[in-house]
């Protein structure tokens, strides 16, 4: 039979519809009527959002950061509003709000300085309140640039001006009440002199410049020719001579005008060289005397450590001159300077003073010789490690931090241990301390034994105690002048015994180890169960028993010699049994004896 198959019904597949924006916070809550704040929103749904609005008004600009965050610029208004975004799906309807608040005029208080010249470029320091936000600071009605470091400071750099202007902040809230600031004449610079007052032609002499006004100098010319300058001071300039010939003018230029001319000349002179300097650091208050060796320096007219000028120097000859290192720190260059020029430069190193921290280990023998650790700062080129008043037998610099020593001989007791370096000196108060060799006076008993008592003295400090080359099983200091000591297993025969401390290794006193006994015949060897017979027994090692048993039972016996002992048979039953003889070189292998029992009747 044939049933008709219905056809397939085709079922279409819609797409899903996108969810609707969810707006859930927003940071800040609040911002300025004058609109501008940015403002995080948070939510979901917001990818392809077409617009974000406060109110009824749309933000000005808007980003989408992810679905999740949206970042917006909030527009002009007031009160409180609902944020809402929009996107294709529809807009959000939560009442998530932001409050328009009204931002209050900026007062400004005071400007430091007050003054400057009328050129511009005062750096000037704006103090007092409601600075958030500005959009303008003026001097007069000549706007300047300027930087918001808080809600209550602004620097501003003054622009060029003349007399007195009022300084005021413009912000959302308003513009400030105005503060004085005075544009002010600079005076022209006058030159007093220059030092030193010539140099070779192919200019590189440093010149220090003296006189007043030189504060915002903008040029310093030998004639006509500019120089490399820097500012020291409103009253000094140090520049560095330009190349030329003769005898030429040098002015300075700043604001104020151009100073008068004072007189360099250029002379045709061999150019100094330095070799060698000695020493080549010292501590950074200066003070050191060095001497400089070199070529061409007779006419030495300056030596300076850096910048700096020595605090004294003193031509010795052509090729030597002596100088005292001013104060300063770090590495700097050593130059001397004549008519010819100015020499090349050689390290000198300004130390800072050490400082020692720790030494470790801090105590040793009285004989020395063991390494320390020092620990600091500031410890690289020192020159010596004193212990007390000796100086170590040799010292190596491992880094600014660490030296090792190695400790010299001194007498019982603590020491300073003292750093010296080309920076100066620290001192550890009595941070070592030596400590005298232990005295070994006597070892009980002297043989046998598995503990033995060592009497002596400086024994308090123990770390060891050994049998020959042994190490005690275990021992316990009772006392400075006493140890106890548990013997370890060695071969029959003395040894020497030692008593290892921080102070070193003690002189040796003798143990003897003892065999163990050693039988080799026992007559007779047999007997009745009744026992009050006797036994002699032949072998080695007998001097020292202490105990003869028959099987477990102790029995009663006389040392004849180290060779031959007699011991009683104890009664007992038939059979044999072992005897064994003990002494404190241990106990022998058994040697049987056999009891016989009475024939019956």
């Amino acid at each position: 039979m044939n049933r008709s198959v219905p056809p397939p019904t085709l079922t279409a597949v819609l797409p899903l519809a996108a969810a609707t924006p969810t707006v859930t916070s927003v940071s800040p809550t609040s911002g300025s009527t004058a609109g501008g704040t940015q403002v995080t929103v948070t939510g979901a749904g917001f990818t392809g959002a077409t617009g974000v609005r406060f109110g009824a008004t749309q933000s000005p600009s808007f980003t989408v950061n992810s679905d999740t965050q949206i970042t917006a610029t909030a527009p002009v208004g007031s009160g409180t509003v609902q944020v809402t975004v929009t996107t294709p799906a529809g807009t959000s309807n939560q009442f998530v709000t932001f409050t328009y608040v009204t931002a209050p005029v900026p007062v400004l208080s005071s400007v430091s300085p007050g003054s400057g010249p009328a050129s511009g470029g005062t750096v000037v320091l704006l103090s007092g309140s409601g600075f958030s936000g500005a959009t303008a600071v003026r001097f007069g009605g000549v706007s300047a640039a300027f930087s918001v470091v808080s809600g209550s400071q602004i620097t501003a750099t003054a622009p060029a001006g003349s007399g007195t202007v009022q300084v005021t902040v413009t912000t959302p809230g308003g513009t400030s009440n105005g503060v004085s600031f005075t544009y002010v004449s600079v005076p022209v610079p006058v030159l007093s002199s220059v030092s030193p007052g010539s140099g070779p032609a192919s200019g590189g002499t440093v010149v220090s410049l003296s006189g007043s006004g030189f504060s915002g100098a903008t040029a310093v010319r030998f004639g006509g020719v500019s120089a490399a300058f820097s500012v020291v001071s409103g009253s000094q300039i140090t520049a560095t001579a330009p190349a030329g010939s003769g005898t030429v003018q040098v002015t300075v230029t700043t604001p104020g005008g151009t100073s008068n001319g004072v007189s360099f000349t250029y002379v045709s002179a061999p150019v100094p060289v330095l070799t060698s300097v000695a020493p080549n650091s010292g501590p950074a208050a200066g003070g050191t005397t060095v001497t400089l060796t070199g070529a061409g320096l007779a006419t030495t007219t300056a030596v300076r450590f850096g910048a700096t000028p020595a605090t004294s120097f003193t031509v010795v000859s052509d090729t030597h001159v002596t100088a005292v290192a001013p104060a300063g720190t770090g590495t700097v260059q050593i130059t001397a300077t004549t008519p010819g020029g100015t020499s090349n430069g050689l390290s000198y190193t300004y130390s800072g003073a050490p400082a020692l921290s720790g030494i470790s280990p801090n105590q040793g023998s009285t004989s020395g010789g063991n390494t320390v650790t020092l620990t600091g700062t500031n410890l690289t080129g020192a020159t010596a490690v004193l212990f007390g008043a000796t100086p170590a037998t040799s010292v190596t610099v491992v880094s600014p931090t660490q030296i090792t020593a190695v400790v010299p001989a001194a007498t019982a007791g603590p020491v300073d241990v003292t750093v010296i370096t080309p920076g100066g000196t620290s001192t550890l108060p009595k941070a070592y301390f030596y400590v005298s060799p232990p005295v070994l006076l006597g070892v009980a008993p002297l043989s046998g034994g598995n503990t033995v008592t060592l009497t002596g003295t400086h024994l308090i400090e123990a770390t060891a105690v050994r049998f020959g080359a042994t190490a005690a099983t275990s021992f316990t200091v009772v006392s400075d002048t006493q140890i106890t000591a548990v013997v370890p297993a060695g071969a029959a025969g003395p040894v020497q015994v030692t008593v290892t401390t921080v102070g070193g290794t003690s002189n040796p006193v003798s143990y003897t180890y003892l065999a163990a006994p050693n039988v080799t015949t026992l007559v007779p060897n047999q007997g009745p169960t009744s026992g009050g017979s006797t036994v002699t027994l032949t072998g080695t090692n007998f001097a020292q028993t202490t105990t003869v048993l028959f099987g477990a039972v102790p029995t009663g016996f006389t040392v004849v010699s180290d060779t031959h002992l007699v011991a009683d048979v104890p009664a007992g039953v038939a059979g044999p049994v072992a005897i064994t003889l003990t002494s404190p070189g241990g106990t022998s292998a058994p040697t049987t004896y056999t009891r016989v029992a009475s024939p019956g009747i």
